[in-house]
């Protein structure tokens, strides 16, 4: 059995396949997901698990070098732009929230978590480890 990290069996299998440059995306429940992306869907209540849960999971368990957040969010969503840039260490890219959804077309698997915030959507891409 797994000890550490991801235990989530479709996650984890995923993660092991990313490579450099390739993008994952963190969503709130109100996402659409574009057809052809895998979405692995965690979400079990309105609001659980939270963005913020998941986003530091990912984070403990997949290298991000950049971050892609819709612009509306400083604006709209104040406590969870705070925390991204409390958590990222990496540079964030803003873009408009219909480009964010045009961008997710791209990404290897979109997370849909339980968030029920406007905006509460990240794309990150995937550094190296060396």
């Amino acid at each position: 059995m797994k000890k550490h990290g991801i235990l989530n069996r479709e996650l984890a299998g995923i993660f092991a396949k990313i490579g450099h440059t390739d993008t994952i995306m963190i969503a709130d429940c109100g996402l659409p997901i574009p057809d052809g992306v895998p979405c692995i869907d965690l979400a079990y209540t309105l609001g659980k698990p939270s963005f913020a849960d998941i986003l530091e999971v990912v984070l403990d368990d997949f290298k991000a070098e950049k971050a892609v957040i819709a612009q509306e969010m400083e604006r709209q969503n104040t406590a969870l732009h705070s925390l991204v840039q409390q958590v990222l260490y990496v540079p964030i890219e803003t873009v408009s929230h219909e480009e964010l959804k045009q961008l997710s077309s791209k990404a290897k698997v979109i997370i849909r978590t339980g968030e029920a915030t406007p905006f509460a959507n990240i794309i990150l891409q995937s550094g190296v480890i060396f």
